[in-house]
Order: structure tokens, then C-alpha cells, then sequence
């Protein structure tokens, strides 16, 4: 018997391939749940450096849930470890049986993995990326529906250029990345644009998760934009109906003008991330921002201790803020660029309303806050806050998970670190 030509053997496998995926759901469903608060990082084990079980076990110690790697074998790693794991399958072109094959085998091979949480298709993609994006996510739902696609979103200071780019690598290069930092080149256009590149997302891709990066700390002095990237990724979420992720600075890079956040301003980044909602944070980079030599994870830098315990606090208030909805975000001072002043004859007041506060107003049911996260905006300095509510309050102590009792009723009395907060409930 004479054997099957290579062209007909090839036609062969697109038909089989063909066969197999006519008539499958256009619109899957997921079932993915967020579990505990994500706490991950760009740039370290498993994606730019070394994924052992030394490595994992710095992360486990430093409070970060969430690893990175490239390779199915990694999962075990972090399972032994007690860590989550997003699994890095880049953007495969489904109209190629090969690359369709590829993934399938991967999806069967690792989807029943106890420690596999996601996989990880993108960074900064464009608008013309979406469409393929969207393709990819609802692949993987009809074969895997209960583990999200992990995509990371322009910040509101790209490009229009950059957020309308496709996946093209040539083109990709041609808009280059983002690199207005400090927002010089704010307009009214800035929000609109953005807003709508939100929308074409949610449209398009369906995500499970929203999540963007927004790097504020420069040389030069701190950005324009942090609030209204915030705001707007915080709205788009409550309409989408899934939980957002902010990808905060924890490095520095001298040729893009970013200076070193120390501990207050990473605290800081935590607190009004999650005052505004988010249930993920994500620290950039891992390797520089934390390590003595990334090379050779041997010696922490001082920081890495501190963050390990704004990790351990941001899962700890976010756990208690889960299930809520984030009702308003408001600023007690002068609003900031995309903020919300206080309403007068909001149901929790500080004083005195002349210092800058930051109130993240939430509850079970819209127009009823029940909780509220105040944060010191001020991340060079320790303040104290009298916070008035609608009845009786106790406080929320993030190291230790208890909620506390407070003396004075419905008027209590806040210390707060720089940029730190303290998320306050009426009593039950």
C-alpha cells in the first residue's frame, strides 16, 4: 500500500480538525471563581527567573499566592508549596490545526491540576488584538471553563496608536510602548479614548478578569493619572461584573524616569487599590524590586519584608470586601484627576474633611454602605482621622484577621500609617 502524500495527509488533519469543532458553543460559559484575593508579580519565578522549590517558598513566605511559569511540570512546584499557578500559553492561531491541537493537548493535560488557577495569553494588547483574543478565550472555555485567561491591559497614558494596535509583531513595533508616565499629555480625549477601549474589551473578549498596569512614581514627581485609570477600570469592572487586578509599581527604571516606591508609597498603592474595588495586585518588578542580585534570589532587599506583610493585609481586607459591592470611591479633599468629591450627606464622614482622605464606600445592597476603607493619602506621614457613621462601628485589624470594637459609637478615632487605611463596619 502506498503511502498518503504529505498535501493529502495535511488535508486530512484540517478536515478531522475541522469536523471536530463544527458545531461547538459560540458563547461558552466559564465557571472560573476568584477564590482568595490575588496577590502575583510580574517578572520573577517561573517567567524571568528561576522556578524551584527554594524560589517558591520565598514567595509563599512573602505573601504573593499567584506564580508564573512557562511549562505544565512547574504546576507540581507550586502545588507543593500551597501557591496558585498562571500558566503562560501566549496567543496561538487557532486557524492553524497545529497550534489548535497543540493547545488542546496542553488544556487536557494540565486542567485538572489542583494548583493550575489560569492561563496567560497577553500584556498591553491593542484593539486589534481583541478579536483573537476573544477567540482564544472562548476555545479555552469549551474545554476548560473553570480556569479564567489571565490578559494585562494597556494604562490610560498609552497611545491612541497603542491601544488600537493588533498582535502584529512589526506593528507592535512600530507604537512601541507607553512612556507618558507623568500624563504630560493629558486632554479631554484621554478618559473618552480609554473608556471606549475598555468597552471593545468587554465586548469582544469576554474576560473573566480585568487587568491593567499603571506605573505613578516618577523622578520627576508622581503622575497625573493614577486615580482616573483607577476609576475607570474600577467601572468598567461593576458593569462587566468581574473583579479587577492592578499591576502596581515596585521598581525603578532610570531610562523611563521611574523612581524606587519605598514602603509607604507601596503601601499606598495597596490601599487606594483597595479602596477603589480591586481584588488583585500585582507587583512590578519582582526580580529588581526585591532582590539584591535578580539573578540569584538569595539576599531580600528590607522592602520585600515590608510588602510581605501589605500582601498578607491586602488579601485579609479584600477576603472581608468580597463579597460586597464597591458602592463609591471619594475624596474627602480637593478630587483628584478622574476622582469623586464626598457627597454631602454621605453616610461616613472624616474629620477634619480638609485633609486627604480616600473613602471606599461598600455594602450588600447599592445606596446602603455598610463598610467603608479610609486611607491616608498622605504617604509621608502618620495622621489621625475622627470618622462619624450612621450608627455604632468597629474596626477591621488586617495582621491579625479580627474585627475590634471601637469607643466612641457612630464618632470613632483612626490612626493611620502613611498611605495606610483601616476598613471600618457598623456593628451587627
Amino acid at each position: 500500500m502506498k503511502s498518503v502524500t504529505p498535501w493529502i495527509a495535511s488535508l486530512l488533519a484540517i478536515l478531522v480538525w475541522g469536523v471536530s469543532t463544527f458545531g461547538e458553543d459560540s458563547n461558552p460559559k466559564s465557571t472560573w471563581k476568584l477564590g482568595a484575593p490575588i496577590v502575583t508579580y510580574w517578572a520573577g519565578p517561573g517567567s524571568h527567573t528561576p522556578l524551584n522549590d527554594v524560589t517558591a517558598s520565598q514567595l509563599a513566605a512573602g505573601g504573593w499566592n499567584l506564580g508564573w511559569t512557562k511549562r505544565a511540570e512547574d504546576l507540581d512546584i507550586y502545588d507543593r508549596h500551597g501557591l496558585r499557578a498562571v500558566l503562560e500559553i501566549g496567543m496561538p492561531d487557532l486557524d492553524d490545526p497545529a497550534q489548535a491541537e497543540a493547545l488542546d493537548a496542553l488544556i487536557v493535560k494540565v486542567r485538572d491540576h489542583p494548583a493550575l488557577y489560569s492561563y496567560y495569553l497577553a500584556d498591553e494588547p491593542g484593539a486589534g488584538a481583541f478579536a483573537k483574543l476573544g477567540k482564544i478565550i472562548s476555545w479555552i472555555r469549551r474545554r476548560d471553563p473553570a480556569h479564567m485567561a489571565f490578559i494585562c491591559l494597556l494604562p490610560t497614558y498609552a497611545s491612541d496608536g497603542q491601544l488600537q494596535v493588533s498582535d502584529d509583531v512589526a506593528e507592535r513595533a512600530r507604537v512601541g510602548y507607553p512612556q507618558d508616565f507623568a500624563g504630560v499629555n493629558t486632554s479631554d480625549l484621554t478618559a473618552v479614548r480609554y473608556r471606549d477601549h475598555l468597552r471593545q474589551f468587554v465586548d469582544v473578549v469576554r474576560p473573566d478578569l480585568i487587568s491593567y498596569d499603571h506605573y505613578h512614581f516618577q523622578h520627576s514627581g508622581d503622575g497625573t493619572q493614577y486615580f482616573l485609570n483607577l476609576a475607570l477600570i474600577r467601572s468598567t469592572a461593576l458593569a462587566a461584573d468581574v473583579p479587577f487586578l492592578n499591576v502596581i509599581q515596585a521598581c525603578e527604571s532610570t531610562g523611563e524616569g521611574l523612581r524606587l516606591p519605598d514602603e509607604q508609597e507601596l503601601r499606598w498603592l495597596t490601599y487606594t487599590s483597595l479602596a477603589y474595588g480591586a481584588q488583585g495586585l500585582a507587583h512590578f518588578r519582582y526580580d529588581t524590586g526585591f532582590w539584591k542580585d535578580p539573578r540569584e534570589t538569595s539576599v531580600p532587599l528590607p522592602r520585600f519584608w515590608a510588602v510581605s506583610q501589605l500582601n498578607r493585609e491586602f488579601v485579609a481586607v479584600a477576603t472581608e470586601l468580597q463579597p460586597l459591592r464597591s458602592l463609591g470611591a471619594y475624596h474627602s479633599e480637593k478630587a483628584p484627576l478622574g476622582g469623586e468629591p464626598l457627597p454631602a450627606g454621605s453616610a461616613f464622614t472624616p474629620e477634619p474633611s480638609s485633609r486627604d482622605w480616600l473613602l471606599g464606600y461598600f455594602g450588600s445592597s447599592v445606596g446602603t454602605p455598610t463598610h467603608v476603607l479610609v486611607v491616608n493619602l498622605n504617604y509621608k506621614a502618620r495622621t489621625r482621622v475622627a470618622l462619624n457613621g450612621p450608627g455604632d462601628m468597629e474596626a477591621f485589624h488586617a495582621p491579625t484577621v479580627v474585627w475590634r470594637p471601637l469607643p466612641g459609637g457612630d464618632r470613632i478615632e483612626l490612626d493611620l500609617p502613611p498611605g495606610g487605611g483601616v476598613l471600618v463596619r457598623l456593628n451587627r
